[in-house]
């Protein structure tokens, strides 16, 4: 008898399917849950899943981040993360968007600490 054992995720993040769109945790979920809100209430527009940025250094591509969303707001596009970990692979794709793309507005959504209040 063989049976197909899940591999649980390394940081417990659980993936989530809402609308038939995949998130790769509830919080993400749930964050799009609430960008969605705030578009149908015209506080920010043109919400996307996963943009992409290629990063290149001196003429050469050398990854590509993607965040969790991007959106506008006041006019301004806005990329946002929503991270439980903070991976060293992310804080360096991170900078290097940063470096990449000067006055990009980069925000990073935390998990809340259980028992903890805001």
């Amino acid at each position: 008898m063989s049976f197909f054992v899940r591999p649980h995720s390394k940081y417990a993040a659980v993936p989530t399917v809402v609308d038939g769109v995949r998130f790769a945790s509830k919080a993400e979920s749930k964050r799009h849950a609430e960008l969605q809100a705030l578009e149908r209430a015209k506080v920010i527009e043109k919400l996307e899943l996963q943009p992409r940025y290629p990063i290149n250094v001196n003429g050469q591509q050398v990854c590509v981040y993607i965040g969790d969303f991007r959106y506008v707001e006041n006019g301004k596009s806005v990329v946002e993360d929503v991270k439980g970990v903070r991976t060293e692979t992310y804080r360096l794709k991170r900078k290097l968007l940063l470096a990449t793309y000067p006055g990009i507005d980069h925000r990073e959504i935390g998990r809340q600490k259980r028992g903890k209040a805001s």
